[in-house]
């Protein structure tokens, strides 16, 4: 065992620093690099939205499953602190891969700005993730394991103390990058043509990789170092095996039962190994509840944000877009996880022994709590959501942009419509039922409205004179994604009109039609009209009203008693009225239970771990998130709720019956300290090598057996 001097700093190695740094500038790189990650995919390599994330999600599950690789290697081959280097390296060529492969001027022969062959700039961004992800999940377990290896015997409360340390470190490291790459993406750059700077964003990703590399290496001579032990796993995988087969051939009532299955690979196997495997399959067991914890806490970015679109951001005088919510989770774990150790731990000691096992425990509950809470809150939106058809069901909603009154006959009712004015919202009917519908003015004959109404969506009848009307499918079967808003604009004038609204463009909307939507975010926006019909004299620039968040409107456009044109706003779907700061108390109860479970899980999987096994049992603790990835991906995929509260109550039951058996299971294991029960071995070892006569063996225990 290469051991140095370690030097110490408020009682904790000094080691312990360069770990955390290098920890810091890792998650800074990975999550810079991440939340870039769809844009990238969208507007530089031109891919839909489903490709997008599909690519995305298998990203980030491959991070997640890359960690066994990286504690296999770690434990068997290389040891941690070589494997963390040499995986750093494949990482840093990564990020600098897929910031390479975001330079257009790299294909951009004819200096159009846009890249000729994107087969060349996709297959390089592939690479690069592929070698990041095994760089991001090879170093995920060897580094906590790794830090922890620093403390000496006796050191517990500061190692504990340690891995709330790291997590903190994760989580500024996350929350600082979550600020500034956006800041990265907006500023222009390039050669020949100017545009987002997708190379700039990405490379400050690698830059601090590279300097999280160097930090880790800077702290090379104080670091305590293990040396690795043979392939740890496949000894495990042969004794699990042997003791299987062995359990098998004496099945019948004459051979005397053994305490435990493993014992039964004694013939082959040193105590020893078995004792070290009994308690890695004790962790391993406790561990298949957890994934369901993970299952939840992933939901923060794709439900609670996909929530806050249909939220109103106005909190105060700021506005918060939907996206940005996440970062609610980031800050509160910084300023929760100092206030747990330093205050709430403490005082639940002096009341009970507050053991990592219950502290997991409350964690659980406390994050189906905050689905709970989810769900409270979405069924206040949903009091406030527009109800929108079904299948079977048409909306029709008239207008009127004619100069005089309109009679409209739908079945079951007439309603009557002054000029400039629109029914009191949508009309649902079922499809059977809508046989005719009829118009006609006062003095004139009825005309038929043809019925092309499609099934399951709302539709505007715009009517102008006796035979005059227009049917049009809206499109908007749902709030305006990402909390935006849809604006649509009627040229009642006799010519075509264009019309830019902040740099978006509705092109020859003809006389008497509607455009399509195009969406904004919130604030006021500018546009201008352009048309033949105007006076040089009268304005062409407008102002919309101050936008909120998920609205949709209809602009009309006609002309003025004065000859000019204006414009009259209707509105087709009502703002949001639920406030976004209504998330803070799910986000809270959540991220609380993420503080006593995450922190207190990587501990904990690090303390029962024998000490050839470390970073294999963090990488097992890393596995139940990608498994809990993929239950979200499953539940998501197969069942559909009618209501999404009801999805919410769902999982938060689902996670209460698993914290139950979580706790049932807890309360029957019992801590191991890893270093006393292989102390003893090392005991019996030199006693056993003493009565030998064998001067050699006592200078190393030696812990393979001879196979």
């Amino acid at each position: 065992m290469g051991m140095s001097k370690s030097r110490s700093c408020f009682g904790y190695p000094l080691s312990i620093f360069f770990i955390v740094i290098n920890e810091f500038c890792e998650r800074f790189s990975y999550y810079g690099m991440r939340a870039l990650l769809v844009l990238y995919f969208r507007n530089f390599l031109r891919w839909d939205d489903d490709l997008a994330t599909a690519i995305y999600h298998t990203f980030a599950a491959l991070c997640y499953l890359t960690p066994i690789l990286g504690a296999l290697i770690a434990d068997s081959w290389l040891g941690k602190f070589k494997t963390i280097i040499s995986l750093s390296i494949v990482y840093t060529i990564g990020q600098v891969v897929i910031a390479v492969s975001s330079i257009n001027e790299l294909t951009d022969h004819n200096q159009d700005g846009t890249p000729d062959s994107l087969p060349v700039h996709v297959a390089l961004s592939m690479i690069g993730l592929i070698l990041i992800a095994f760089g991001t999940g090879g170093i995920k377990p060897c580094v906590s394991a790794f830090g922890g290896d620093q403390f000496e015997e006796g050191q517990e409360k500061q190692r504990n103390r340690f891995f709330s340390i790291f997590y903190l470190a994760i989580n500024a490291g996350s929350l600082i990058s979550t600020i500034v790459t956006p800041i990265l993406r907006v500023q222009e750059c390039g050669i020949h043509s100017k545009q987002a700077c997708y190379p700039l964003a990405f490379g400050v990703p690698a830059a601090l990789m590279a300097v999280s590399l160097i930090v880790f290496v800077l702290g090379s001579g104080m670091y305590k170092k293990f040396k690795p032990q043979g392939n740890i796993m496949g000894k495990v995988a042969k004794c699990i095996g042997f003791a299987i087969k062995n359990r098998f051939r004496h099945r019948s009532k004459e051979f005397p039962k053994r305490e435990h299955w493993l014992d039964w690979a004694k013939e082959k196997y040193d105590e020893r190994l078995i004792s070290q495997i009994k308690m890695v399959m004790k962790v391993m067991f406790l561990y298949i509840p957890l994934p369901m914890f993970w299952a939840l806490f992933d939901q923060q970015g794709s439900r609670w944000t996909l929530q806050a679109t249909t939220m109103s951001g106005k909190i105060g005088s700021i506005e918060i877009q939907p996206d940005q919510m996440q970062t609610v989770n980031a800050i509160l774990i910084v300023i929760m996880v100092p206030i747990m150790d330093a205050v709430v731990y403490p005082l639940i000691a002096k009341c009970f022994n507050f053991t990592s096992l219950k502290k997991m425990t409350v964690g659980m509950f406390l994050a189906s709590m905050a689905f709970v809470a989810a769900a409270i809150v979405q069924v206040e939106i949903d009091k406030t959501l527009p109800i929108f058809p079904t299948e079977n069901q048409v909306q029709i909603k008239v207008l009127n942009i004619g100069n005089g009154n309109m009679n409209v006959y739908l079945p079951g009712e007439t309603v009557v419509l002054d000029q400039m004015s629109q029914t009191n919202g949508f009309k649902t009917f079922d499809v059977n039922k809508l046989t005719s519908v009829n118009i006609s003015s006062p003095g004139s004959p009825v005309t038929g409205v043809d019925p092309t109404f499609e099934a399951g969506q709302r539709h505007t009848l715009l009517v102008w004179a006796p035979s005059g009307y227009l049917v049009v499918k809206d499109g908007l079967n749902q709030k305006p994604e990402r909390g935006e808003n849809g604006i649509r604009f009627v040229n009642t004038l006799n010519e075509m009109l264009t019309i830019t609204m902040s740099g978006k463009v509705y092109a020859n909307i003809s006389s008497n039609n509607i455009s399509s939507y195009q969406f904004f975010p919130s604030g006021v926006k500018e546009y201008t009209i352009d048309s033949t019909e105007i006076a040089s004299t009268c304005p062409r620039d407008f102002k919309s009203s101050s936008l909120d968040f998920g609205s949709a409107y209809t602009y009309v456009i006609r002309r003025a008693s004065d000859g000019c044109l204006e414009v009259k706003e209707f509105e087709d779907i009502p703002p949001n009225t639920v406030n976004m700061a209504l998330q803070i108390p799910q986000y809270f109860l959540l991220t609380c239970g993420e503080v006593v479970f995450s922190v207190t899980g990587l501990e904990f999987s690090y303390s029962q771990a024998p000490s050839n096994m470390k970073s294999v049992l963090q990488a097992g603790w890393l596995l139940t998130v990608a498994v809990g990835n993929i239950i979200v991906l499953i539940v998501a995929g197969a069942g559909h709720f009618e209501k999404q509260w009801a999805e919410y109550v769902l999982f938060a039951s689902l996670l209460l019956v698993v914290c139950v058996i979580f706790a049932i299971m807890a309360r029957f294991y019992t801590y191991v300290n890893p270093a006393e029960i292989e102390a003893q071995f090392d005991e019996e070892e030199k006693k056993k090598s003493i009565g030998k006569d064998n001067p050699l063996s006592t200078l190393e225990p030696v812990s393979q057996t001879n196979m």
